[in-house]
């Protein structure tokens, strides 16, 4: 069987074309799924903004459904509390601590402080 020139580069540029087109559905398919990976960040970062609001607000009045985990944020919390009371003291010139304190805004959910648009420890909106 003997092929020619022509029918030869004609499928050459068959699998280029598929290949070319598998590549562009790969591409969009990490497009999508990039972007749901934002969304689901973004829908994670609003359920933990009213989980936190929840148990803030019904502190004393949690609902049974939830009593187990409510005490679980709070014990973790406890927690995170001695962690960073058992830090050592590190001394920074005052200068520093004073300029780092006039820059910053004060996170509304976890009293953080920074003057980014997002809280770097909870991720909640700093507000302006």
């Amino acid at each position: 069987m003997a092929f020619s020139i022509d029918e030869l580069t004609r499928k050459a540029k068959d699998v280029v074309n598929r290949t070319a087109d598998r590549t562009k559905d790969a591409a969009e398919l990490v497009k999508i799924n990039v972007a749901i990976a934002g969304e689901q960040k973004e829908l994670d970062k609003n359920y933990r903004a009213i989980g936190e609001w929840f148990v803030s607000e019904y502190e004393g009045e949690i609902p049974d459904a939830v009593r187990e985990t409510v005490e679980a944020v709070n014990a973790s919390k406890e927690k995170i509390a001695e962690l960073e009371n058992s830090k050592p003291v590190k001394e920074e010139p005052a200068a520093e601590v004073q300029a780092e304190s006039v820059v910053g805004k004060k996170c509304p959910i976890c009293g953080a402080e920074s003057d980014s648009k997002f809280c770097p420890q909870c991720g909640a909106p700093m507000g302006e």
